[in-house]
């Protein structure tokens, strides 16, 4: 059964730091490139930033310079590293694998001010 697994959310002042993780059976991980999306109260789901089984990575104008994507191929592992947090990056926090389309069950992020 396909699985990807979220972990690392959770609350933190605004100008802190945390770190996601998405762990993804072997079978998508190696063929897919990897997405982390948020949404908000009330808004529509958003790509936050993406990564290819190449390393090439895309990120939302608003979280560029702040938010870094990485991939452990040998831990079948997606993780956004998010720094200088701010009240607007409160969300739901989840992981997706393009191709078959596969999300995880995700992980709230809140920033206080």
């Amino acid at each position: 059964q396909v699985q990807l697994v979220e972990s690392g959310g959770g609350l933190v002042q605004a100008g802190g730091s945390l770190r996601l993780s998405c762990a993804a059976s072997t079978t998508i991980f190696s063929m897919n490139a990897m997405g982390w999306y948020r949404q908000a109260p009330g808004k529509q789901r958003e790509l936050v930033a993406l990564i290819t089984t190449g390393g090439n990575r895309n990120y939302a104008d608003s979280v560029k310079g702040r938010f870094t994507i990485s991939r452990d191929n040998a831990k079948n592992s997606v993780y956004l590293q998010m720094n200088s947090l701010n009240p607007d990056d409160t969300a739901v926090y989840y992981c997706y694998a393009y191709g078959p389309g596969y999300w995880g069950q995700g992980t709230q992020v809140t920033v206080s001010s």
